[in-house]
């Protein structure tokens, strides 16, 4: 009797254990095996005859070694947060909620109405990031959404400080999805103009900081493995941008890695037209993650060599 309630006890204590152990999620099956991490890097303000006309080393690298256009189209408001909420949601302002482009004084939290890129991943198993360089990014902070963030504590940070903290959390942490934003070619547009040589030089020196995240991918060991997209979430003219001026809303978008076309201009594929919430939707197909049936956006599989 001694002996059968011992047992009893070791049985209980065991499945207790496993009880309070986490639930082990296998990660979704990848159309292209070799892509083990995702970087989307969003130059904010970026127009694309500007990213042209710069001196942009880095940028034609991956011109040569991906596949790109210059005549992808952001959301019709062209503005910074509706815009990029769009960008890693994949749906349109109206369906995301995040309709304004500042800090409003809110008694309570409001977050997108529906989950971002990096929450999705986060409940398949898959580590995330997002590093910005605006403090009104913490509108896609949602508690418990995101496993490493880093949002500078003022109105608008650098890129300096933007590529420090990427640099950190790349070497130490390897995530599958990392968001990037880098700020300083939209605050040089709006202090002297879209277009201006002061903004030229900061687009020039983006560049410098767009090579530091390759950088930090090769020291990580994961350059290989990583599919890199820089886009972005508006152009502008004048001082500022808005709704629907074309200035505003054609954007680039540029995809490198494992897998995708090498020196292709999308362009050739008449009926394409890329838009901003088809980088979510880009993103999702290559972690394995379900094209959910709200989406705007859709994967740009012309982007990629044919998966065997």
């Amino acid at each position: 009797m001694k002996r059968l309630l011992v047992a009893l006890i070791l049985c209980a204590s065991v499945a207790l254990g496993f009880a309070q152990s986490p639930v082990l999620v296998s990660k979704p099956v990848r159309p292209i095996p070799a892509v083990e991490h995702i970087v989307i890097i969003s130059i904010d303000g970026l127009r694309p005859d500007r990213a042209l006309i710069a001196n942009m080393p880095t940028l034609r690298t991956m011109l040569r070694d991906g596949a790109y256009t210059f005549w992808a189209k952001t959301t019709a408001v062209s503005i910074t947060l509706p815009s990029h909420t769009s960008m890693i949601t994949g749906v349109i302002p109206r369906k995301h909620g995040i309709e304004w482009n500042v800090d409003l004084p809110l008694s309570q939290p409001v977050y997108p109405k529906v989950p971002t890129l990096m929450e999705m991943a986060g409940k398949a198993g898959y580590v995330t990031a997002m590093i910005a360089g605006k403090d009104k990014f913490e509108f896609l902070n949602k508690p418990g959404t995101i496993t490493h963030v880093y949002i500078s504590p003022k109105a608008t940070g650098t890129n300096d400080e933007v590529a420090t903290e990427a640099e950190k959390i790349i070497a130490a942490d390897r995530p599958a999805v990392t968001f990037v934003h880098f700020p300083d070619v939209d605050v040089a547009g709006h202090a002297k103009g879209w277009g201006s040589r002061e903004q030229l030089a900061a687009i020039e020196k983006t560049d410098t900081h767009l090579a530091r995240i390759f950088a930090a991918l090769d020291a990580a060991g994961i350059r290989g493995s990583t599919v890199v997209l820089l886009t972005a979430d508006h152009g502008g003219a004048g001082l500022t941008h808005g709704a629907d001026d074309p200035r505003s809303r054609h954007i680039p978008w540029i995809i490198v890695g494992p897998g995708v076309r090498k020196n292709f201009d999308l362009t050739q594929i008449e009926a394409l037209e890329v838009r901003t919430e088809d980088t979510c939707a880009t993103a999702c197909w290559l972690l394995g993650l379900p094209q959910m049936p709200y989406f705007d956006g859709h994967p740009v599989l012309t982007a990629f060599d044919p998966v065997q």
